[in-house]
């Protein structure tokens, strides 16, 4: 049986999950947007948000769960209360029923800032990675564009950034050939 990680305050994660059955979670535009009202409702208030992508039948997010002493909620909780919330709207918009995640969420403890800068890589290039775009700027549903823009936003922007020293380090990053397959392995995922 699977060990699930718990969530410790302060640590950063890895946060993804899938429809079950790998059936898709997202079918039209609205349904990104809803799962994203609901990510800011219930998730802004326990981790700040550093990387994510949704796709059709995934999605990847890369999170630092907010000290105790900067919320009573809890994250497993409030992840658990974003994901039961989209699946009953999700089920009543399309007339169906049952479980529409996988579960557990995955999680996975991040440690090292060459595996943060990893998992960032992927997250942003997952599109690409699927055959969605051929550039992760291409792509609407993940943190890419927010990053390299001056708009405003809720990641945390400034930190990336300064993983990869500069702006043009990080989208240097982003097009660089990178290996998948060899990700994945690396990344356990």
């Amino acid at each position: 049986m699977q060990k699930i990680e718990s969530i410790t305050p302060g640590k950063y994660y890895h946060i993804y999950n899938r429809g079950i059955n790998s059936c898709n979670l997202f079918r039209e535009q609205d349904n990104y947007i809803y799962f994203m009202k609901l990510y800011e409702k219930y998730i802004d208030v326990v981790a700040n948000t550093f990387a994510w992508v949704l796709m059709p039948n995934h999605f990847h997010f890369l999170v630092q769960i907010k000290e105790e002493n900067q919320t009573t909620l809890s994250p497993t909780r409030q992840f658990s209360n974003l994901f039961n919330a989209y699946a009953q709207a999700y089920n009543k918009r399309y007339n169906r029923h049952g479980a529409l995640f996988e579960r557990p969420f995955k999680r996975k403890p991040v440690s090292t800032e060459i595996y943060l800068k990893q998992l960032i890589l992927y997250i942003n290039n997952n599109p690409v990675h699927h055959g969605f775009c051929e550039q992760p700027g291409e792509y609407s549903w993940s943190s890419y564009n927010s990053l390299i823009s001056i708009k405003n936003s809720k990641l945390m922007r400034s930190q990336v950034i300064e993983w990869f020293d500069d702006t043009d380090n990080f989208i240097y990053a982003h097009h660089a050939m990178v290996d998948y397959t060899a990700m994945d392995n690396w990344l356990d995922i």
